[in-house]
């Protein structure tokens, strides 16, 4: 069955303009890369000082939390062995030291590990500067390069495929004025 005319000459319209809607999507194309800011930041010896630094505070306040509750334990074990020994008044007595003891803990780690706690601050103080750093060092990159976009890797952005031409976290270090000591990247291409 052929096509009447005007259908066909809708269709060349319609392809025609098709046509010109790619060429002009292709000439306003923009440029685009990314880092791999984990791998940026674990070569750059100040973050790595920083986490182990946080680690070790983390871990020693992870103790002290642990201590305190296992002595809570320990009183309640205790408590429940007494019972039978001491009258009402003392049960709710030492209930109450129990109780005052655990709320004490429970303050201690949200003071230490709470969304606003010690650990918080630590790394915010200590991480944010490096983290900013990380990313001027990016923007000059960007700029440098005349790129529009720069994606993160490591990041929230799911990237299926990633071809390391497009990979600027060795420039980005060398922005930061650090030298790649990981294999990992070593054997990368320089971008083009």
């Amino acid at each position: 069955m052929a096509l009447p005319f005007y259908n066909m000459k809708s269709c060349s319209r319609l392809v025609l303009v098709f046509t010109l809607v790619f060429f002009a999507i292709q000439s306003n194309a923009q440029k685009f890369a990314y880092v791999d800011s984990e791998y940026v930041l674990s070569q750059i010896p100040k973050y790595k000082s920083a986490q182990l630094q946080l680690n070790e505070l983390s871990a020693q306040w992870q103790q002290e939390v642990e201590v305190k509750f296992l002595e809570i334990e320990k009183l309640r074990k205790a408590l429940q062995v007494e019972k039978v020994l001491l009258t009402r008044d003392m049960q709710i007595s030492r209930e109450k030291e129990i109780a005052k003891k655990e709320d004490e803990a429970k303050k201690f780690q949200q003071d230490k590990f709470g969304a606003e706690g010690e650990l918080f601050q630590k790394k915010s103080e200590l991480i944010r500067p490096i983290q900013d750093k990380v990313y001027d060092a990016i923007n000059k990159v960007a700029k440098n390069n005349g790129l529009d976009f720069i994606f993160d890797k490591s990041g929230e952005l799911l990237m299926l495929v990633s071809n390391s031409k497009y990979d600027r976290s060795d420039e980005v270090l060398e922005e930061l004025g650090v030298v790649s000591t990981s294999l990992e990247k070593g054997n990368n291409l320089p971008p083009q």
